[in-house]
């Protein structure tokens, strides 16, 4: 299956205290539009690349023309409505959706993700990590659902049928599948501190 991978790009990022517009934010020797960009084009299933931007952030945009990365415009309103945007604007068909703020991603989980939906016969399928995994290093958490007894933290990676969700509307509630994976990939870098965390576990990469 090729899929389009939609990196959503166009928030604000007001917690990272001024340091500029948060997918260029430096980790390692690469901004952090530029490592998922990367791991994106190592994921076999991934056939097309779109940056979604908006007014907030246009040197994004700016780079992301520079590599040569497809970009589209959207509000900068709102994650869900400029997700919404996208899909129509584009008329895109089933994409894996990927927030601006995972530096530590690779192709090769990618490629696991996409592999579950192809089977999971869902229209829709969130990605979530379990919430001791990110307690345990320290980082910020948004958000802990509870599901079947788990504590789960939304990874920022979701895949759906833009098809089916344009014809039936982002209000309505489709069958969801959720995938649960233990990993250190899907730190959501929205703080300085959480950006120290994931520079060390970066740092720590080169020796394994």
């Amino acid at each position: 299956m090729g899929i389009t991978a939609l990196i959503m790009a166009g928030g604000k990022g007001i917690r990272m205290k001024n340091q500029g517009e948060k997918p260029l934010i430096k980790i390692g020797n690469k901004s952090f539009i530029e490592h998922i960009i990367d791991a994106l084009k190592n994921a076999k299933k991934v056939d097309r690349i779109i940056v979604a931007v908006s007014e907030h952030t246009p040197q994004t945009a700016k780079r992301a023309n520079d590599l040569s990365i497809e970009v589209a415009m959207t509000s900068g309103k709102d994650y869900i409505l400029d997700l919404r945007e996208a899909i129509k604007k584009l008329k895109l068909g089933c994409v894996i959706t990927v927030s601006a703020d995972l530096p530590l991603l690779e192709g090769k989980i990618i490629d696991k993700i996409i592999e579950h939906y192809e089977i999971c016969g869902k229209p829709v399928m969130a990605v979530m990590v379990p919430a001791e995994r990110f307690e345990s290093l320290g980082l910020s958490i948004d958000l802990i659902l509870e599901e079947k007894g788990k504590r789960l933290v939304p990874a920022g990676v979701n895949i759906l049928d833009g098809d089916k969700i344009e014809k039936e509307g982002f209000e309505k509630e489709l069958d969801q599948e959720i995938l649960v994976i233990d990993s250190e990939e899907f730190i959501n870098i929205n703080t300085p501190k959480d950006l120290m965390i994931a520079e060390q576990l970066l740092s720590l990469r080169k020796f394994k």
